[in-house]
Protein backbone atom coordinates (compact mmCIF):
# COMPACT_ATOMS: atom_id res chain seq x y z
CA UNK A 1 0.00 0.00 0.00
CA UNK A 2 1.31 3.40 -0.90
CA UNK A 3 -0.48 5.49 1.69
CA UNK A 4 0.89 8.57 3.40
CA UNK A 5 0.88 7.95 7.14
CA UNK A 6 1.29 11.04 9.31
CA UNK A 7 1.55 11.94 12.96
CA UNK A 8 0.34 15.48 13.63
CA UNK A 9 0.38 17.50 16.85
CA UNK A 10 -2.01 20.42 17.13
CA UNK A 11 -5.06 21.93 18.81
CA UNK A 12 -8.70 20.95 18.32
CA UNK A 13 -10.27 23.86 16.37
CA UNK A 14 -13.92 22.74 16.15
CA UNK A 15 -16.27 20.73 18.32
CA UNK A 16 -16.30 17.08 17.18
CA UNK A 17 -19.36 16.26 15.04
CA UNK A 18 -20.62 12.78 15.87
CA UNK A 19 -22.95 10.72 13.66
CA UNK A 20 -24.39 7.22 13.69
CA UNK A 21 -24.16 5.91 10.13
CA UNK A 22 -25.21 2.60 8.58
CA UNK A 23 -21.53 1.57 8.59
CA UNK A 24 -21.08 2.51 12.27
CA UNK A 25 -20.24 5.61 14.32
CA UNK A 26 -18.26 8.43 12.73
CA UNK A 27 -16.82 11.67 14.10
CA UNK A 28 -14.89 14.55 12.59
CA UNK A 29 -13.24 17.73 13.80
CA UNK A 30 -10.82 20.34 12.52
CA UNK A 31 -7.25 20.33 13.81
CA UNK A 32 -5.07 23.47 13.77
CA UNK A 33 -1.34 22.87 13.51
CA UNK A 34 0.79 25.97 13.96
CA UNK A 35 4.53 25.89 13.52
CA UNK A 36 6.59 27.86 16.04
CA UNK A 37 10.09 29.14 15.61
CA UNK A 38 12.62 31.15 17.58
CA UNK A 39 12.81 34.74 16.27
CA UNK A 40 16.34 36.00 16.94
CA UNK A 41 15.43 39.63 16.26
CA UNK A 42 12.60 39.62 18.83
CA UNK A 43 14.43 37.12 21.06
CA UNK A 44 11.14 35.20 21.51
CA UNK A 45 9.12 32.31 20.12
CA UNK A 46 6.88 33.31 17.21
CA UNK A 47 3.91 31.56 15.59
CA UNK A 48 4.38 30.59 11.99
CA UNK A 49 1.86 29.42 9.41
CA UNK A 50 -1.21 27.44 10.59
CA UNK A 51 -2.32 24.34 8.69
CA UNK A 52 -5.82 22.97 9.17
CA UNK A 53 -6.72 19.30 8.81
CA UNK A 54 -10.11 17.60 8.95
CA UNK A 55 -9.71 14.57 11.20
CA UNK A 56 -12.07 11.63 10.62
CA UNK A 57 -12.56 8.90 13.24
CA UNK A 58 -14.68 5.76 12.86
CA UNK A 59 -16.18 3.02 15.05
CA UNK A 60 -15.01 2.96 18.70
CA UNK A 61 -12.49 5.74 18.08
CA UNK A 62 -15.37 8.01 17.01
CA UNK A 63 -17.35 7.23 20.16
CA UNK A 64 -14.32 8.01 22.34
CA UNK A 65 -13.53 11.23 20.44
CA UNK A 66 -17.10 12.47 20.93
CA UNK A 67 -16.86 11.79 24.66
CA UNK A 68 -13.34 13.08 25.37
CA UNK A 69 -12.16 15.68 22.84
CA UNK A 70 -13.04 19.37 23.26
CA UNK A 71 -12.17 22.59 21.44
CA UNK A 72 -8.75 23.99 22.36
CA UNK A 73 -7.28 20.75 23.66
CA UNK A 74 -3.81 19.74 22.42
CA UNK A 75 -3.93 16.36 20.69
CA UNK A 76 -1.71 13.97 18.77
CA UNK A 77 -3.33 12.39 15.69
CA UNK A 78 -1.92 9.46 13.75
CA UNK A 79 -3.51 8.29 10.51
CA UNK A 80 -3.60 8.33 6.72
CA UNK A 81 -3.32 11.68 4.93
CA UNK A 82 -5.66 12.32 2.00
CA UNK A 83 -5.48 15.55 0.03
CA UNK A 84 -8.53 16.44 -2.07
CA UNK A 85 -8.93 19.22 -4.61
CA UNK A 86 -12.31 20.45 -5.82
CA UNK A 87 -13.62 23.13 -8.11
CA UNK A 88 -16.75 25.02 -7.10
CA UNK A 89 -17.82 27.62 -9.63
CA UNK A 90 -14.72 29.66 -10.43
CA UNK A 91 -12.82 28.67 -7.29
CA UNK A 92 -10.52 25.73 -6.79
CA UNK A 93 -9.68 24.65 -3.26
CA UNK A 94 -7.79 21.87 -1.51
CA UNK A 95 -8.61 19.98 1.66
CA UNK A 96 -6.27 17.88 3.77
CA UNK A 97 -8.04 15.07 5.63
CA UNK A 98 -6.60 12.57 8.10
CA UNK A 99 -8.31 9.21 8.42
CA UNK A 100 -7.33 8.70 12.07
CA UNK A 101 -6.04 5.42 13.47
CA UNK A 102 -5.18 6.85 16.91
CA UNK A 103 -5.92 10.10 18.73
CA UNK A 104 -4.62 11.11 22.16
CA UNK A 105 -4.07 14.15 24.31
CA UNK A 106 -0.63 15.78 24.13
CA UNK A 107 0.73 15.11 27.61
CA UNK A 108 3.65 17.53 27.12
CA UNK A 109 1.10 20.35 27.48
CA UNK A 110 -1.23 18.98 30.14
CA UNK A 111 -2.56 15.98 32.04
CA UNK A 112 -5.17 13.41 31.07
CA UNK A 113 -6.65 10.46 32.92
CA UNK A 114 -7.19 7.25 30.99
CA UNK A 115 -10.36 5.23 31.42
CA UNK A 116 -10.80 2.02 29.45
CA UNK A 117 -13.90 2.01 27.25
CA UNK A 118 -16.58 -0.44 28.30
CA UNK A 119 -17.48 -2.83 25.53
CA UNK A 120 -21.20 -3.49 25.18
CA UNK A 121 -22.20 -7.04 26.00
CA UNK A 122 -22.69 -9.18 22.94
CA UNK A 123 -26.21 -10.54 22.61
CA UNK A 124 -26.37 -14.24 23.43
CA UNK A 125 -25.88 -16.36 20.36
CA UNK A 126 -29.03 -18.14 19.28
CA UNK A 127 -28.66 -21.86 19.67
CA UNK A 128 -28.59 -23.65 16.36
CA UNK A 129 -29.81 -27.21 16.22
CA UNK A 130 -27.07 -29.82 16.22
CA UNK A 131 -26.77 -31.57 12.84
CA UNK A 132 -27.69 -35.23 12.67
CA UNK A 133 -24.35 -36.97 12.20
CA UNK A 134 -25.64 -40.53 12.47
CA UNK A 135 -25.37 -42.79 9.44
CA UNK A 136 -28.84 -43.91 8.36
CA UNK A 137 -29.63 -47.59 8.84
CA UNK A 138 -30.05 -49.74 5.77
CA UNK A 139 -33.67 -50.00 4.74
CA UNK A 140 -35.64 -52.72 6.51
CA UNK A 141 -37.52 -55.16 4.30
CA UNK A 142 -41.13 -54.13 3.91
CA UNK A 143 -43.88 -56.34 5.19
CA UNK A 144 -44.99 -58.83 2.61
CA UNK A 145 -41.75 -58.64 0.59
CA UNK A 146 -39.37 -61.53 1.04
CA UNK A 147 -35.76 -60.58 1.70
CA UNK A 148 -33.51 -61.53 -1.16
CA UNK A 149 -31.02 -64.14 0.01
CA UNK A 150 -27.46 -62.82 0.08
CA UNK A 151 -28.56 -59.18 -0.33
CA UNK A 152 -27.61 -58.27 3.26
CA UNK A 153 -24.21 -59.97 2.90
CA UNK A 154 -23.65 -58.08 -0.39
CA UNK A 155 -24.57 -54.71 1.24
CA UNK A 156 -22.22 -55.33 4.16
CA UNK A 157 -19.32 -56.22 1.85
CA UNK A 158 -19.83 -52.97 -0.08
CA UNK A 159 -19.61 -51.05 3.19
CA UNK A 160 -16.37 -52.85 4.16
CA UNK A 161 -17.97 -54.92 6.89
CA UNK A 162 -16.61 -58.44 7.37
CA UNK A 163 -18.23 -61.51 8.86
CA UNK A 164 -19.81 -61.06 12.24
CA UNK A 165 -20.97 -57.53 11.39
CA UNK A 166 -17.66 -55.78 12.24
CA UNK A 167 -15.42 -53.85 9.91
CA UNK A 168 -12.02 -55.55 9.28
CA UNK A 169 -10.20 -53.13 11.62
CA UNK A 170 -12.80 -53.86 14.31
CA UNK A 171 -12.48 -57.68 14.26
CA UNK A 172 -12.12 -59.04 17.77
CA UNK A 173 -8.67 -60.17 18.75
CA UNK A 174 -8.14 -63.75 19.78
CA UNK A 175 -7.06 -63.90 23.40
CA UNK A 176 -4.84 -66.86 24.28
Amino acid sequence: MNETNVCVVGNVATRPAYRELATGPSARFRLAVTSRYWDREKNAWTDGHTNFFTVWANRQLAVNVAACVEVGQPVVVQGRLKVRTEVQGQQQWASADIDAVAIGHDLSRGMAFFQRAVKPEAPPATARPEPDWETPRPAEPRDGQPEQPGQEQHDMQEQGVGEGGLAPQQQPLAVT
